[in-house]
């Protein structure tokens, strides 16, 4: 009898897990120092981890030199348990890139394109290889009624110069803010094919469409990088308004402190961004955020998205969690809650 009410509630606890979505994600991991925060990460579920860029601090001209901070990344015990342990997707931002607030204008971004999907094992035939103007790509993560978009934006390979305030103004007015030295800079993060891009991959089928973005996008203008430095955050607004797209969630990385924003000044349902940053980075001078809502933690974190199907409205639960996998910082709402239309 024991052994059969054991072999029951297995079976149960096996089939509730079956019914929830379990994805993590953070940022800024310098590979020249210790990642503790691999062992809390490795005891939680997980259906996948997204790494949001940051992911090495490559910052050269020397692809021999990037290629190595990546091989030291992947030589980390607690990385490679994570890999072996869930599917891993990755974007990049500027610092494995391959400098510090870098566009365009980077001389190596077609190496380091390469070097980069050859780390993270992206398939030889995957679009993210074929693209000429960046290496974002999307997955599906579950199946069926259980699916979800992971939508993973290249906002490096094609970004427009930034505007800058100057040294002076900088010194004087920003920094006593924790504010940033850029202002409102004229083109794209993106190039206009990656738009036609972005655009199809929101109306496609999943209930929930999480945007993995290296920058914050929720976040109004800091002087720091984001969606807000350039129209594209606007554009975005109105893209998801245009066709009417249900369950749209962003998940950020790059700013070395976590955060759970959200918006709905223009909007018919709240935009959430849960930003997890970073997994070795701290930087203890916050920046104003006024769509920020649980309080900013300075300290390493990682992020998750928990996902309860069983019920008639889905349950989401998200935020960050620390060193130790504790919560720092959470959210519960449900699925109709992103789902106007």
């Amino acid at each position: 009898m024991l052994s059969m009410l054991c072999i029951t509630i297995i079976a149960s606890v096996a089939q509730a897990q079956e019914k929830t979505s379990h994805i993590l994600f953070g940022s800024c991991s310098h590979q020249d120092k210790e990642m503790p925060i691999f062992d809390a990460i490795l005891k939680q579920p997980a259906d996948a981890f997204i790494f949001l860029g940051d992911n090495i601090y490559g910052d050269t001209n020397d692809m021999q030199e990037l290629r190595n901070k990546y091989e030291k990344l992947g030589s980390n015990e607690g990385f490679k348990a994570l890999r072996n342990k869930v599917p891993v997707y990755a974007i990049w931002d500027d610092h494995d890139f391959g400098e510090n607030d870098a566009g365009k204008e980077y001389p190596n971004k077609k190496a380091s394109k390469e070097i980069m999907l050859d780390f993270w094992k992206v398939p030889l035939n995957s679009p993210r290889r074929k693209h000429s103007d960046g290496l974002y790509g999307s997955y599906v993560i579950g199946e069926g009624e259980q699916a979800i978009r992971l939508i993973l934006p290249d906002l490096r390979y094609m970004r427009d110069d930034l505007s800058s305030v100057g040294t002076l103004a900088y010194y004087a007015d920003r920094k006593p803010k924790d504010m940033g030295p850029y202002e409102k800079s004229t083109g794209s993060m993106l190039s206009e094919q990656q738009w036609v891009w972005l655009e199809n991959e929101l109306q496609q089928d999943e209930k929930i469409k999480i945007v993995g973005s290296s920058l914050q996008l929720i976040a109004d203008f800091t002087g720091w990088e984001s969606w807000a430095n350039f129209d594209d955050r606007q554009r975005l607004f109105d893209l998801i308004k245009k066709h009417k797209v249900n369950g749209v969630m962003i998940i950020s990385g790059d700013t070395h402190w976590g955060e759970i924003s959200k918006y709905q000044e223009t909007m018919d349902y709240p935009l959430w961004d849960i930003t997890s940053s970073g997994l070795t980075e701290e930087w203890k001078q916050v920046s104003p955020n006024k769509h920020r809502v649980s309080g900013a933690s300075s300290d390493v974190n990682f992020g998750f998205i928990n996902v309860d199907w069983e019920p008639a409205d889905p349950k989401i639960h998200f935020g960050l969690r620390d060193l130790n996998g504790n919560i720092v910082m959470e959210q519960n709402i449900t699925l109709s809650s992103l789902s106007p239309y």
